[in-house]
């Protein structure tokens, strides 16, 4: 086990080591669409990419949710074929959002052997991930096309 600030120092060097490792820009939350957001995640269990729609106007989320889901099937077949949706994902302070993400197990950030592991996935599913959302989002960003 680590103490608080042991493992705060880990997860430091880890996000660091990351962007040495991939000095790329990424897209996060230049999506240009308030509140929809590309996010990087790992703990000690897991690692994932993952695309956040956290609009407080629930229909508004719904409707972003709906048509990048109804996207999906080129999503899977194209990009990432094991992007999970989840339209009512519950964090950790019970806020309810929707997430797509893609994810890989039995990795830990506390764990520098799978770091490589986790910065290989990183890169390549946020990647597809992106290429994903530049080439729909016209589609995505336009609240006038219905799903």
């Amino acid at each position: 086990m680590f103490s608080k600030e042991e493992s705060q120092q880990i997860k430091r060097q880890f996000w660091i080591s990351f962007a040495e490792e991939y000095p790329r820009k990424w897209l996060l939350y230049n999506t240009q669409i308030k509140d929809v957001s590309f996010k990087f995640y790992a703990d000690n269990k897991k690692a994932q990419v993952v695309l956040d729609i956290e609009c407080k106007d629930e229909e508004l989320r719904k409707i972003y949710f709906e048509k990048i889901e109804s996207l999906k099937t080129i999503l899977h077949s194209d990009y990432l074929p094991d992007a999970i949706f989840e339209k009512n994902f519950l964090l950790e302070n019970q806020k309810k959002i929707s997430r797509i993400y893609v994810e890989i197990e039995n990795v830990s950030i506390h764990n520098k052997s799978t770091w490589n592991t986790i910065f290989d996935f990183f890169s390549e599913s946020m990647d597809l991930f992106e290429r994903f959302f530049y080439e729909y989002e016209d589609y995505i960003r336009d609240l006038e096309i219905n799903t």
